[in-house]
């Protein structure tokens, strides 16, 4: 009897820390960020497809005039709030690393949907190492699913405030503090731009963003039905927060692409954000608490593996060839036709007698030179006449 009143007790005083999700709403949080995933991969083949369709078409419009581009970017909305809602389902653990799925996606749309042509030789060498990738992906998806937290607790506005005041997440906190500081000063006064520092700058205000967002998420969720919770003050501090550390993220990224090839930064930033998202997760939310050492380790070789996968992945797309402006060795009259479309440079003959010309070089508007006036040559003098 007196156990039962202590566990009645506890039930009464702590009533957050005991409610936690059930398989089934991990089930349902994990397919949503897949899901959503999807989406975003399918939403930009569409609004790649909407370019290359104009361009290739020497349509005059914008892109934002045609259908195909509001359909891509309707999926990629529709693709983030999936992915959004997630987060209140399952642990943030479990949904962070299945950004994965995007990459998988994103690389088999990519030659079936856009039907991206490549030479023999270089089809075989980036679709077999692509396809090794996707298979180490998908492998590694698979074990930290089925390893991953198993449950997490409903995200009232009480549960979050006293994780948010409890030592392990302010320690965590300092340390993210004192860590970012360092990486901006050496990044600004001491000049080093090397890709993993701006990509640690990304992923420390990433994992800030995984907190609040979760947060946000799971308060929305638990207010949609019927235990409002936007009444709350911590509602508001997480939305500031979460939109703060978004808009520095995207400005660190501008600043990463302006320097290095897009392909590298999607796998250093995919490994290091989720590696950080996986330790906000651990320490802010406690999802390892009632995991078993065996899960937890299968868990992070699940996310090795799956990190792996990524980078074989965008490290075998195809790089484009610096831009060099060439002079055609075709005279239209008198006057060389200077290219500077950005394509590459000195293509192969395919039937052209100009030299260092595109294949399409019709459309191509040779350079204006001002208009010099003939010049009459002086006759014979006066006195000669």
């Amino acid at each position: 009897f007196a156990l039962k009143e202590v566990v009645s007790l506890t039930f009464f005083l702590f009533p957050v820390s005991v409610c936690v999700g059930s398989p089934q709403e991990n089930l349902i949080g994990t397919l949503l960020a897949i899901f959503g995933n999807l989406l975003v991969s399918v939403s930009l083949c569409v609004q790649k497809y909407s370019h290359v369709s104009l361009a290739g078409n020497k349509d005059p419009r914008a892109y934002y005039r045609t259908k195909t581009w509001w359909v891509g970017l309707l999926l990629t909305v529709l693709g983030e709030v999936a992915i959004f809602v997630s987060y209140a389902f399952a642990p943030l653990s479990l949904v962070a690393p299945l950004g994965a799925v995007s990459v998988i996606a994103s690389s088999i749309l990519g030659f079936v949907f856009l039907r991206e042509k490549w030479k023999p030789k270089e089809f075989v060498r980036r679709y077999i190492v692509s396809f090794i990738g996707c298979a180490l992906t998908a492998g590694g998806t698979y074990l930290f699913v089925t390893f991953g937290p198993n449950s997490h607790e409903k995200l009232s506005a009480e549960n979050i405030v006293k994780h948010v005041i409890g030592w392990p997440v302010l320690l965590y906190l300092l340390l993210e503090i004192i860590a970012f500081c360092l990486l901006l000063y050496f990044y600004k006064q001491r000049n080093a731009t090397y890709l993993v520092v701006i990509v640690l700058l990304v992923s420390l205000l990433g994992s800030v963003t995984a907190i609040t967002v979760k947060a946000v998420s799971g308060m929305a969720v638990l207010s949609v039905q019927g235990n409002l919770q936007l009444t709350y003050p911590i509602f508001y501090v997480m939305l500031v927060c979460m939109v703060a550390t978004v808009v520095f993220q995207a400005s660190f990224l501008s600043q990463a692409s302006s320097l290095y090839d897009s392909s590298l930064i999607t796998s250093v930033n995919y490994i290091l954000s989720t590696a950080f998202a996986i330790i906000a997760g651990a320490v802010f939310y406690l999802e390892f608490n009632h995991e078993s050492v065996l899960h937890i380790c299968m868990f992070l070789l699940g996310c090795v593996i799956c990190f792996l996968g990524v980078f074989l992945v965008t490290q075998n797309k195809r790089k484009t060839k610096a831009f060099e402006p060439y002079v055609t060795m075709d005279m239209m009259q008198g006057i060389p036709t200077i290219h500077d479309k950005g394509r590459a440079v000195q293509p192969d003959y395919n039937g052209s007698f100009s030299y260092g010309t595109l294949v399409n070089s019709e459309s191509v508007i040779p350079a204006a030179l001002p208009a010099v006036p003939e010049q009459v040559p002086p006759g014979p003098p006066a006195y000669l006449s």
